[in-house]
């Protein structure tokens, strides 16, 4: 694997040089769009409906719409500074306890290594965080980034989960269906208590699969087998029509000029 990013966790005057690696990876299956009738892939293109053509990347900028219509341009260098405060590390703020943390504000997970040389005071802060039980909340920039994270032990490595802040987490008490009124009766408690129990066991992510995607790949690969499969049509060759008539023209006047010439020494 490729490391993300370089930098230092930097908590008090200890700096703890590191690299991230990226901990997690999508295995969602991907699909082309294709043209129903000719299963070639379908494009998508940067199109500019005001002035009725595609542009390029080199012309599109970015704008914030703060009211319908109506947008403030933001230039490349606008987005620099906030950036650079915490690009060059991982800024500890507080070190908190995991339960205090709800699940909800994790967002993606990085494995922290040590850089070189940075093995010591890189095992001397994870020993010191398991002796704790304590997770560091901290500031972090990952390509370009600002975020808020989360850095806990997890077995021998580090691992870093970005977070969302707390503006970024909705009220569930806003959901309507979540206004509801109910009244249980004890024995129900204990006997829904009681199942809760008798399916409780140690948590193996490897037990647990994507059926879905499984099933899908079987399908897949089936019709690889079968050479069940689908080339796109190929594309004729685009015709020179003015380069054909450009070329024609251009052989009548050289005939005729030779003509011409023939027809003069005989005169």
């Amino acid at each position: 694997m490729r490391p993300l990013w370089k930098g230092a966790i930097s908590f008090g005057l200890v700096y703890v040089p590191v690299k991230i690696y990226a901990a997690t990876e999508k295995k969602d299956l991907k699909f082309n769009s294709l043209h129903k009738e000719c299963q070639t892939p379908i494009q998508y293109r940067k199109y500019c409906p005001s002035c009725d053509r595609e542009v390029g990347t080199e012309e599109i900028v970015r704008g914030y719409q703060y009211e319908k219509g109506r947008f403030v341009i933001l230039a490349e260098e606008d987005f620099e500074d906030p950036a650079e405060e915490a690009a060059h590390g991982i800024d500890i703020l507080d070190f908190v306890d995991l339960a205090g943390i709800d699940p909800v504000y994790y967002d993606k997970a990085y494995y922290l290594v040590p850089a070189a040389g940075g093995e010591k005071v890189y095992e001397l802060l994870k020993q010191a965080m398991q002796e704790t039980k304590k997770v560091a909340i901290a500031n972090v920039a990952v390509r370009s980034k600002v975020s808020l994270a989360a850095v806990r032990v997890g077995g021998d490595v580090l691992v870093m989960s970005t977070m969302f802040y707390a503006d970024e987490i909705r009220n569930p008490q806003l959901i309507e269906e979540l206004q509801y009124r109910v009244n249980l009766h004890e024995n129900e408690i204990k006997m829904a208590v009681s199942l809760i129990n008798s399916l409780s066991t140690g948590f193996a992510p490897e037990k647990y699969r994507n059926a879905r995607r499984e099933a899908l790949l079987e399908i897949i690969r089936a019709r690889i087998a079968d050479e069940r499969v689908v080339t796109p049509a190929a594309r004729p060759a685009p015709e020179k029509v003015v380069d054909l008539m450009q070329a024609l023209k251009a052989s009548i006047e050289k005939a005729q000029a030779e003509r011409g010439r023939k027809s003069g020494v005989r005169g």
